[in-house]
């Protein structure tokens, strides 16, 4: 794995063990030889993830629309930078050639981009591994409901091998690894009719 994107919050409000968490994540990418490409926030796990990986001598790359680099909610020290046009196109760029995902705890952004990779997944149109770090149950209802969704027929059961729910931080780098393959053949099940 060389790159990876990581989908995480831009709240400074929020409870210190998700700052501990995005620490700890950002090390061992680093420690990994692992470039990080994220949202290019500065505040929040945004800015904490970007902070721990320029300390520890990481690369980083940030991906942000132009409207919010003009109200300044840009990294000032990531120099590698992609500014877009709409969210829409940040969405895409976030995912461009990257070895995984991996989604901490986060709001609605984080949640639709989340969604948008399980879709494109399901669709064949994004394959690569998607991890999520659902840190003292805060992923708990989503992945219920997802499970539900299997449930009642509207994907299929073999759709949740298209992510990993973990625990811990630890675990976020052996789930990707032992991930199973996904391809673009995925498109020809997507619907519910086979």
């Amino acid at each position: 794995m060389k790159r990876i994107c990581v989908y995480c919050a831009s709240s400074a409000k929020i409870d210190p063990k998700y700052f501990q968490a995005t620490v700890q994540l950002a090390q061992q990418l680093v420690r990994e030889d692992i470039s990080v490409v994220y949202g290019g926030g500065a505040t929040g796990l945004m800015g904490q993830l970007a902070d721990t990986v320029l300390e520890e001598g990481g690369n980083i790359q940030g991906i942000m629309p132009k409207f919010m680099d003009a109200v300044e909610w840009g990294h000032k020290r990531v120099t590698d930078f992609i500014f877009t046009d709409t969210m829409a196109e940040r969405k895409a760029r976030l995912m461009e050639g990257v070895d995984a995902l991996i989604a901490l705890p986060g709001g609605s952004g984080t949640l639709e981009e989340l969604m948008e990779a399980i879709t494109l997944k399901r669709l064949g149109k994004f394959v690569q591994p998607i991890v999520i770090l659902n840190l003292e149950g805060y992923y708990d209802p989503l992945q219920t409901m997802l499970e539900r969704c299997v449930e009642e027929a509207f994907m299929q059961k073999r759709h949740l091998e298209m992510w990993e729910f973990v625990t811990e931080v630890d675990d976020l780098l052996p789930a990707i690894h032992r991930q199973k393959a996904w391809d673009e053949d995925a498109i020809h099940f997507a619907g519910n009719h086979q």
